[in-house]
C-alpha cells in the first residue's frame, strides 16, 4: 500500500528573525514571519505527510492560536507527524521539496537540510530531495516579500 501527499507553505520575509529552512538556521539578513519558527520547508513537508494520511493539515494539529506552538521548533513538530505516519503503519518512501526563494542561495545548505529531515523521519538521506529555484523577479517571491515551499511525499506500508 502506498499513499501520496502534497504540501505547500508560504511565509512573509521580515527583518529581525532568524531564517530557518529544513530545520537549519540559514545565514541571512532576514527571517520569516510566523507563529512557530516559520520553517516553510518543514511546514510543506508536514502538510504533505498529513495529507497522504488524510489527517488534515498542520493548522489543525498545531494551531497558531495555541501558545504551546509559539516559536516552536518545526523539527519537533515534524517528529510528531513522523510518529503519526509510523503509528498508522507507514514509513517514508521518498520526499521531494521545492523551495521558491530569490535569496539566499540554498545549495550550500541543502545537504544539511536533507540530513535533518532524514534523521527526524527515521529514513536515509537519499530518500529526501531538496531543490530551490528563483521566480526570476516575478510575484511576491520575486519581489523578496516571501519564501514558499512545495513538497510531495510517498508513504509506503511498513510491510513493504
Amino acid at each position: 500500500m502506498m499513499r501520496i501527499g502534497y504540501g505547500f507553505d508560504v511565509h512573509e520575509i521580515v527583518a529581525g528573525r532568524p531564517l530557518v529552512l529544513g530545520g537549519q538556521r540559514i545565514p541571512a539578513e532576514f527571517g520569516l514571519l510566523g507563529h512557530s519558527d516559520a520553517d516553510v520547508v518543514l511546514h510543506a513537508v508536514m502538510d504533505a505527510m498529513l495529507g497522504a494520511l488524510a489527517l488534515g493539515d498542520i493548522g489543525q494539529h498545531f494551531p497558531n492560536t495555541d501558545l504551546r506552538f509559539k516559536d516552536a521548533n518545526s523539527l519537533e513538530l515534524l517528529r510528531h507527524v513522523s510518529q503519526l505516519v509510523h503509528e498508522r503503519g507507514y514509513r517514508l518512501g521518498n520526499l521531494d521539496v521545492m523551495v521558491l526563494a530569490e535569496a539566499p542561495k540554498l545549495a550550500p545548505y541543502s545537504l544539511r537540510m536533507r540530513e535533518s529531515i532524514a534523521q527526524t523521519c527515521a529514513c536515509e538521506v537519499d530518500q529526501v530531495s531538496i531543490k530551490a529555484t528563483t521566480m526570476e523577479t516575478l510575484g511576491f517571491v520575486g519581489r523578496k516579500e516571501g519564501i514558499a515551499a512545495q513538497a510531495v511525499v510517498l508513504l509506503v506500508s511498513e510491510g513493504e
